[in-house]
């Protein structure tokens, strides 16, 4: 199949969409098939506000549509709702097509914490997006019943994978800092709610590894915490494997690679009962700790089982992952239209 996906999350950005179509991508491609990726890198770009290491595509209509008619594809995947996503749907919608869409963050959550728009509102658009999709692909059952209370229809599983030969037990001694190490890896962002992470009082060492609008900041405020910047994979995977609990505090991730990666390594996780940790996690309590009060999960956390960790890890892979985004793609054909129906008359750019 030539098999397109647009995405407003893509290289060089740093994070778990980009990661996951990157994996799935090079999936598809080792078993043959054609696989186009459109990002914001092929267009005129600003900064995001509020978060200027993301840029988002300027009126990328136009150009877009040359993209997607010059690639011809079999199927067409829109992976997020931003300008790139707006403008892939208009272009379906307009010409009556079949596709597919992801809802990898919960951008409702994340504007209201940021601006106290209401939950309802921001719904409300995200419904009418995927609604017209003929499947919404869902990494977790809990944010499918999440959504369908919502509102939304045609949800599809489309779980994660992680990499086990990268993300594997090594030697804890590479870190020369006091133990216990708490580890928190990813973006360094308000939304990821850190702060509930750095504000424990914790025997040992909190580690943040990661880069974002609000490392500086977390660094002043809180210089009892070592922060390690941005890392390589190979280093990360290192100090992954080294720490002794992988503290996950965000409340609005729709599933968190970074659980994986640490139970690869070995590590058990600490987090909140929420979408994601309650999915993976949740289910089996020898990997790790849950808990409304976090500093409880982190104690709570502390000598679970490396091997248990590991062993669940191993049940999550990209080729089963791919197989699942596969069986959710919908060949690319004209949606039926009901009758007396009119075209779009939604306005050019």
């Amino acid at each position: 199949m030539r098999i397109l996906i647009v995405s407003d999350a893509w290289h060089p950005q740093v994070n778990g969409v980009v990661r996951t179509l990157t994996k799935t991508r090079e999936v598809l491609e080792k078993r043959g098939h054609v696989v186009e990726v459109i990002g914001p890198d092929r267009f005129r770009r600003v900064p995001c506000p509020t978060y200027a290491e993301i840029e988002l595509a300027i009126l990328p209509y136009r150009s877009l549509v040359r993209q997607i008619e010059a690639f011809a594809p079999d199927a067409i995947h829109i992976a997020t709702e931003g300008p790139l996503g707006m403008a892939a749907r208009k272009y379906c919608k307009r010409n009556d097509l079949i596709f597919t869409t992801a809802y990898h963050t919960k951008f409702p959550e994340y504007i209201h914490e940021r601006t106290g728009l209401p939950l309802k509102w921001s719904y409300a658009f995200m419904r009418w997006f995927h609604g017209g999709s003929a499947g919404v692909m869902v990494a977790t059952d809990s944010l499918a019943k999440s959504l369908s209370d919502w509102g939304f229809r045609n949800l599809k599983t489309w779980s994660r994978g992680v990499d086990v030969e990268r993300f594997k037990p090594r030697p804890k001694d590479i870190l020369d800092l006091p133990r216990p190490i708490y580890l928190y890896a990813g973006r360094v962002v308000v939304d990821k709610n850190i702060e509930a992470f750095l504000k424990l009082k914790l025997d040992g060492t909190k580690l943040v590894v990661g880069t974002g609008p609000d490392l500086e900041d977390y660094r002043a405020r809180y210089p009892e915490a070592v922060f390690a910047g941005y890392l390589e994979n190979g280093h990360l995977a290192s100090y992954f494997a080294a720490a002794d609990v992988f503290v996950f505090p965000s409340l609005t991730d729709t599933f968190g690679l970074v659980l994986l990666e640490a139970m690869a390594s070995g590590v058990p996780v600490a987090a909140y009962p929420v979408t994601g940790p309650i999915d993976i996690v949740g289910p089996h309590p020898e990997v790790g700790c849950l808990d409304e009060d976090l500093e409880k999960a982190v104690k709570g956390a502390l000598g679970k089982s490396p091997e248990a960790c590991r062993q669940l890890a191993l049940q999550y892979s990209w080729d089963a992952c791919t197989d699942q985004f596969l069986g959710n793609l919908e060949p690319l054909r004209h949606a039926a239209r009901p009758t007396g129906a009119t075209p779009s008359l939604e306005p050019a750019d």
